[in-house]
């Protein structure tokens, strides 16, 4: 355990009768006086040193500065005091969200018991070096294709709803809603709001575009502030950041500081607008100018058809105007005689065809009978026929006995042969 010595220093001294801190115990206990003198004596004994860190508090009382400074890459924190002698020496323009190094040395205030530096100098953190780590960063992501075109969404033509990310009543926010609302009377906006700079910046910003990416209605995301010196956009450049608006499903708008203002958010976002004004006029359309453009394609829609409808009037009247359309009489007479004679060569040359097909048919019937068997049947000759048809060519083939169908020029009889009749000697 470190043990507190007391000595005589400026200040109020502890009590003569006090017990020292080190020989203190439940029966002769150690006076506060003494144990906050013991502890300012032993802080006194530290050295000066050289801190980083971002301002979080900064309150003018008096021509002094009460704040506090916030480590970078962690939750930690001291108080610090600037008195009005060293305030004189250090830069006018420190605030919040500055990212400083200082020269403090502790001090311990024995009445109050207050523990806190005291600043006798502060600078800003070199900017170079910010600058040289933030186109590390940047080198980084574009290998990675995070400021590739091909990936970056398209913006809706009029979105229903805006999703706007700034600073509460802030002049980014106004800027905004008037020109949006100047070319679009009827522009709905979601808006989030969000520190635009200092520790609170970028988890503020993010869960401000969590919520608003997450919001169905929200078509597309403006995230706006006003100009400002580097330092205090860096939060625009953090990694964390620059990773989210490169994942969200929403189109973003990257509408922060002025034209030469240039954070890492404006590579990754899908479109970059050099102002917050600008930002209004590329996301809304200028209902004049959509109605001056519909009112020129109705013109020119009215004039193509007018052109067309005379054009078609024209070729109408010009086929009209044409003798066999004007007068088609006279053509109709000539070509009906023409029309009877092919009908008459017509007919004629059917009819011999026809009778000459006649006169064919009637020899080839004559020949047809002359080669049939009924006309020998018609001249008195029979057919004798076995059982099964087979025709009797044999007169040894009808033994005595033999059914035989005779077939007659007229009908057909049944007979018996009485054997074969021998031929006269």
């Amino acid at each position: 355990m470190t043990v507190f010595q007391a000595s005589a220093t400026n200040g109020e001294a502890p009590p003569a009768d006090a017990v020292a801190p080190r020989d203190s115990t439940a029966d002769a206990p150690t006076s506060v006086a003494r144990l906050n003198g013991t502890i300012r004596d032993f802080v006194a004994r530290w050295n000066t040193v050289w801190v980083e860190g971002e301002i979080t508090s900064w309150n003018v009382r008096g021509g002094n500065v009460f704040g506090r400074l916030k480590d970078t890459q962690s939750d930690a924190q001291i108080s610090i005091r600037i008195w009005s002698s060293v305030r004189a020496r250090i830069p006018a323009d420190l605030g919040v969200g500055d990212h400083v190094v200082a020269a403090v040395k502790a001090d311990y205030f024995v009445k109050a018991g207050d523990f806190s530096f005291t600043v006798s100098s502060m600078k800003h953190v070199g900017l170079g070096d910010q600058l040289e780590r933030l186109e590390k960063l940047r080198v980084q992501l574009r290998q990675e294709g995070l400021f590739d075109q091909s990936r970056k969404k398209q913006l809706p033509f009029l979105p229903h709803c805006i999703g706007l990310i700034t600073g509460e009543r802030s002049d980014a926010e106004k800027d905004v809603h008037r020109n949006a609302e100047l070319r679009w009377p009827q522009v709905h906006f979601r808006t989030a709001y969000a520190a635009v700079q200092g520790d609170r910046c970028v988890p503020e910003t993010l869960a401000a575009l969590a919520r608003l990416d997450a919001d169905p209605e929200v078509d597309v995301i403006i995230i706006a502030r006003g100009g400002g010196d580097p330092q205090t956009l860096l939060g625009f450049s953090d990694e964390r950041l620059v990773r989210a608006v490169a994942a969200a499903s929403t189109p973003i708008v990257s509408a922060i500081g002025h034209e030469n203002d240039h954070p890492l958010l404006d590579d990754v976002a899908d479109l970059r607008a050099s102002t917050p004004t600008d930002a209004a006029k590329r996301v809304v359309p200028d209902v004049g100018e959509q109605r001056a453009l519909i009112g020129q394609l109705r013109a020119r829609a009215t004039s193509r058809l007018t052109q067309r409808i005379t054009h078609d009037i024209a070729q109408l009247e010009q086929l009209r105007s044409r003798p066999v359309l004007r007068s088609p009489d006279p053509i109709i007479a000539s070509r009906a005689q023409e029309l009877w004679l092919l009908l008459s060569r017509g007919r004629d040359t059917i009819g011999r065809q026809l009778d000459a097909a006649a006169r064919k048919t009637s020899e080839l019937r004559a020949s047809l009978r002359a080669l049939s068997p009924a006309a020998t049947l018609a001249r008195g000759y029979a057919i004798a026929h076995l059982d099964g048809g087979v025709i009797l060519r044999d007169a040894a083939d009808a033994p005595a006995g033999t059914d035989l169908t005779i077939t007659l020029d007229r009908g057909s009889l049944s007979a018996r042969s009485d054997g074969e009749i021998p031929e006269a000697g």
